[in-house]
């Protein structure tokens, strides 16, 4: 009996069909086991913003995973679901939360208010120097939380985003918020347990700062452990900002039996909802999960007299703030998007 390899016309019958597979990112069949953790080929580095303010950025590898919880995980809630095998290329991320002492360097050692155009013939420096930086707020823009070494906390997806905006002018590289897939991938790292840590949230405490042991304040970063792959506070501390808008049945939209390529949900035109990540030192065990999800709500501003209300500042969310990344080779979907006042604005 002969063999597949030696009928040459077989090959040929095949050749459209796996020329296709190769050119489509989503068709790949789900791996016999998830998750698969391929080896990082890029390094960590510091990224130096000034004499005395720098971050540090993380290698995190590439592989494919499960997207979201199973309905048997204590504290699962349906937006998690149904689970969905996910492909990440590789990246960076922020070692830490982004710092007042990052931010302030974009927003209260600037100018406000809205700058001319940037001139893009300029040096990055220059063109960083252009972009619109945030307005001052209604009140004490760190709610008492402190400020140096403390998480940035309180400010819009908006605000972050041009955040990230006017670091990669700054510096040349493209940084970004996390798409909700990068963000658990990340998170998880290479677990599949409720926690970065395991199921048991009894040793919450060891990573993070939430409900329990936070003294209804944020902390100073990395003060915490790290998790398996260096993050710290991925758990706890401030709920994290991802570059997608929020939906509810998002999940569903994807194939079960096969790998989606860093799915996202485009953002819009529309100031709600947004999705943060994480927990934070508000929320109970539960909330600080990988796979918990956060939506973005009118009432984040509500206190906010102003007329019409802030795009920069949020006056009922001092738990929400954010981490940057840095992609290997950027996804074509993700390149200039913008936020939902940009939309309009620009």
């Amino acid at each position: 009996m002969k063999t597949f390899l030696q009928h040459p016309w077989r090959w040929g019958a095949l050749a459209l069909p796996l020329a296709l597979a190769a050119l489509t990112p989503v068709a790949s069949q789900v791996p016999a086991k998830l998750p698969m953790v391929e080896k990082a080929t890029h390094a960590a580095y510091t990224e130096k913003l000034d004499m005395d303010v720098s971050f540090e950025m993380l290698p995190i590898p590439g592989g494919a995973y499960l997207m979201g919880s199973p309905d048997s995980e204590k504290g699962h809630e349906a937006d998690e679901g149904p689970q969905h095998p996910v492909e990440i290329k590789p990246f960076w991320m922020g070692k830490l939360e982004v710092t007042w002492d990052e931010y302030d360097l974009f927003w209260s050692k600037r100018p406000g208010g809205p700058p001319p155009r940037p001139d893009t013939s300029k040096k990055p420096d220059k063109l960083a120097d252009a972009l619109t930086s945030p307005t001052p707020p209604y009140a004490d823009e760190t709610f008492g939380h402190g400020r140096q070494d403390n998480p940035v906390l309180g400010i819009t997806h908006h605000a972050a985003m041009e955040y990230c905006r006017w670091l990669s002018h700054k510096t040349g590289k493209v940084y970004r918020l996390p798409t909700e897939a990068e963000w658990e991938w990340a998170c998880r790292a290479g677990t599949t347990t409720a926690f970065s840590f395991g199921d048991d949230a009894g040793k919450l405490p060891e990573y993070a700062w939430f409900a329990d042991d936070s003294e209804d304040l944020a902390h100073k970063v990395g003060k915490k452990k790290a998790s398996p792959w260096g993050l710290y506070d991925m758990h706890g501390n401030v709920a994290e900002w991802c570059i997608d808008h929020y939906g509810k049945d998002f999940y569903g939209k994807f194939p079960r039996d096969k790998v989606t390529l860093n799915p996202f949900n485009h953002p819009s035109e529309n100031r709600y909802p947004y999705v943060a990540r994480g927990g934070s030192w508000t929320d109970p065990p539960e909330k600080c999960r990988s796979a918990a999800r956060r939506a973005s709500d009118k009432d984040w501003l509500k206190r906010d007299p102003q007329r019409p209300q802030s795009i920069w500042w949020m006056t009922d969310a001092d738990y929400v703030g954010f981490r940057v990344v840095r992609a290997v080779e950027e996804d074509p979907r993700l390149k200039g998007i913008r936020s939902y006042v940009t939309w309009w604005s620009d």
